[in-house]
């Protein structure tokens, strides 16, 4: 649906008129009369220290209160991101933000604690974002921005970025125990030991702890037997403007896989929704990292490092096209082994006067080193190999040095101008393939945002940035293909934040994104490949409501217009989100209160076009979640009810050409990958 449809304009005019009557109806009066409203999370008020309408932060608040299908879906905190899965659990989910199919994390860029979790260069697709290795609930917030105006973000980052932040030391130990429809089991224990013995006044120092198992079979033919162990250890010393941390993370999961299916298939009996055409497509995967952060403040001048070091293994196997190839079957494997070595460090000097001017300096530098072993695509069947398409060993190294400055001129006015420049080196030590060259590449992105009140507790922010994305190193290095090593993006923003109901937090943005190449991803092979240009222009309204301790409730809409660049008619981009919503409402005990709670929750998101023509659409989805427990003393149960509605939507569906065992010829035809039906969750909670 583009922005001139009549439901677009409607939309659009509600936005404008709910906002003036926001401002309207606040008394002219100065913000410091303005009785005090203490929230945390999305709906805090931000005024005078964001510098955007899409920017902000998530707590536990907004993430732990609503009821979660699969882990990815904390980043649904996120105003306009979707989440969805295509394939085990144990693959990374699927994300839309901005227009963008996002695949499995292209353009958008994501970390815990300064530690990135995209992988670059990537046996599946670049960018790939696996969340299983996060603990929702030693996840303290979400810091998330949109678009390209943010001096510290680099790579991957067009659509956005979010970093994880994790608790320094838990308020509580927990012990928690799930259970649920489809062999569905999770345990966590988690906590904070403190080290009493070296507390000093002001000071904490303390090992927080976490241990988690879950199992899940889920509700297909073929049970997904999904095992995944989580284990996380990090020291902590330190208070308010001095810290230092060390964190172990541990994960390791394994799956079968039901990977989409052919609609026609379904269609004439031959498949149920929830089959597989290959019931030995799944996988396997490990994660350990090391991550040593430090944080030091003396008087005006603050200081942030890390430096971290991270295993990861990948072995997946898939069969998107199931026999085109032969009686044998299409599946084919993904894998890889790397390590990843890298840190940061940023200095800001806080309050200097600049030429008369107010002004915060921040110079950082950025270093990141990708290390692979091993990646390859190979062809096999039951999981064993019978012919190596190629493999490959990289190096791709990455320093970025970056400089922001927030000038105050006025209380009224001010401005963040930003600069960062990123050095790439990509090289092929070894490869099947002939052809390979190192590649070194280099690209500088300016930023500019100017930020206009607090008006009647009102803010209206203007931003523009170039940013970039880099291109897979197998085809940077190779000779017959030579791809772009780094995409240049680029886009603007108007927005606005009010807060002039005072219980009520509202924030619109409009958008225009530009990219010189889409990643596109092509259902039949699995991956993700440079395209022709894109632009994009949306609109994001945003709005939070917590008149009181026991109620809250939150509305978002998010529209999109995407289109490919120079591609005639053949323009649209294939799963550009167009239109989503997110909203619901939480009644009763908030936080660790006693009494009864209950929450429920609505995702929705219009048809898309599933390839470039337009001509063949996926169908919307509209998925509704709810939760009702009771808390007592350090004792918490609660039951989720997913999908109440039953709904028989699709997370995800793609557009090409697959062939089954008794068709003579491919045939062009619609895949799907299905929601699943409604189901119950219980949870026992003992707080210690």
């Amino acid at each position: 649906m583009s922005l001139s449809h009549p439901l677009s304009k409607a939309l659009l005019a509600l936005v404008f008129v709910s906002t003036a009557t926001a401002q309207e109806a606040a008394p002219p009066q100065d913000s410091q009369t303005l009785p005090e409203v203490v929230v945390e999370g999305k709906a805090s008020n931000l005024l005078g220290t964001t510098d955007g309408a899409s920017k902000g932060r998530a707590t536990q608040e907004d993430f732990m209160s609503r009821p979660l299908m699969r882990r990815g879906e904390i980043l649904e905190t996120i105003p306009g991101v979707i989440i969805t899965q295509h394939a085990g659990g144990g693959k990374a989910n699927q994300y839309f933000l901005r227009g963008f199919n996002l695949d499995h994390g292209t353009d958008f860029s994501i970390s815990l604690d300064g530690m990135p979790l995209n992988m670059r260069t990537h046996a599946h697709g670049q960018g790939y974002t696996d969340l299983n290795p996060v603990i929702p609930e030693l996840v303290q917030a979400i810091d998330y921005a949109k678009g390209t105006y943010t001096a510290a973000d680099g790579d991957l980052s067009t659509a956005g970025s979010a970093n994880f932040l994790l608790w320094d030391t838990m308020p509580e130990n927990i012990l928690r125990v799930e259970f649920g429809e489809y062999n569905y089991y999770r345990a966590l224990i988690a906590g904070t030991l403190p080290i009493a013995a070296a507390e000093q006044q002001g000071m904490q120092q303390g090992l927080t702890y976490g241990l988690e198992y879950n199992y899940y079979d889920g509700p297909w033919q073929q049970a997904e037997e999904f095992n995944r162990w989580n284990g996380l250890l990090r020291y902590f010393a330190g208070d308010e403007d001095n810290k230092f941390s060390i964190t172990f993370m541990g994960y390791r999961g394994s799956w079968v896989s039901t990977d989409q299916i052919p609609r026609r298939a379904v269609t004439n009996g031959t498949l149920d929704r929830f089959s597989t055409l290959d019931p030995s497509a799944g996988g396997d995967s490990e994660r350990y990292s090391l991550n040593m952060a430090y944080e030091h403040r003396d008087d005006d001048v603050v200081t942030r490092a890390n430096i971290y070091g991270i295993y990861y293994s990948l072995g997946l196997f898939s069969n998107f096209t199931y026999f085109t190839q032969g009686p044998q079957g299409d599946q084919f494997e993904q894998s890889e082994k790397r390590w990843v070595f890298g840190g940061q460090v940023s200095r800001t000097w806080e309050d200097r006067d600049l030429f008369g001017i107010k002004s915060d300096l921040t110079l950082g530098f950025q270093t990141r080193h990708d290390l692979i072993n091993g990646i390859g695509l190979y062809q096999t069947t039951n999981r064993k190999r019978y012919a190596t398409t190629r493999q490959d060993d990289i190096w791709e190294g990455s320093a970025g040095l970056y400089g922001e400055m927030v000038n105050r001129w006025t209380p009224w006015f001010r401005t963040v101008l930003g600069l960062r420049g990123d050095l790439y080196y990509f090289d092929s030590l070894e490869s099947t393939v002939n052809g390979e060259d190192a590649e070194w590449a280099g690209i500088i992105s300016p930023k500019f945002s100017a930020i206009f009140g607090p008006w009647h507790e009102t803010e209206l922010y203007l931003n523009f940035g170039t940013g970039f994305h880099s291109n897979d190193a197998r085809g940077v290095t190779a000779r017959s293909l030579q791809a772009d090593p780094l995409v240049r993006t680029m886009g603007g923003e108007i927005g606005l934040r009010t807060q002039a109901i005072p219980e009520l937090t509202t924030t619109l943005a409009l958008f225009w994104l530009q990219s010189d190449s889409e990643l596109i991803y092509v259902g039949d092979a699995g991956t993700n490949e440079p395209g022709p240009g894109s632009e994009r222009y949306g609109v994001e309204l945003a709005t939070y409501w917590r008149p009181n301790q026991w109620f809250s409730a939150d509305a978002e809409v998010a529209m999109t217009y995407a289109r490919l660049k120079d591609s005639g008619n053949a323009d649209r981009i294939p799963n550009s989100v167009p239109v989503m919503f997110s909203g619901g409402f939480n009644v009763g005990a908030q936080g660790n209160a006693d009494g009864w709670f209950t929450g429920l929750r609505v995702r929705a998101f219009t048809g898309r076009p599933l390839e470039e023509t337009g001509q063949i659409e996926g169908r919307e989805s509209f998925m509704v979640n709810a939760t009702v427990g009771y808390r007592r003393k350090n004792w918490e149960a609660a039951v989720d009810c997913l999908n109440i509605l039953n709904r028989a939507d699709n997370d995800i569906e793609y557009a090409y050409e697959s062939q089954l065992q008794n068709e003579a010829a491919p045939v062009n035809d619609v895949h799907f990958h299905p929601v699943e039906p409604r189901m119950f969750r219980f949870r026992v909670t003992y707080r210690f």
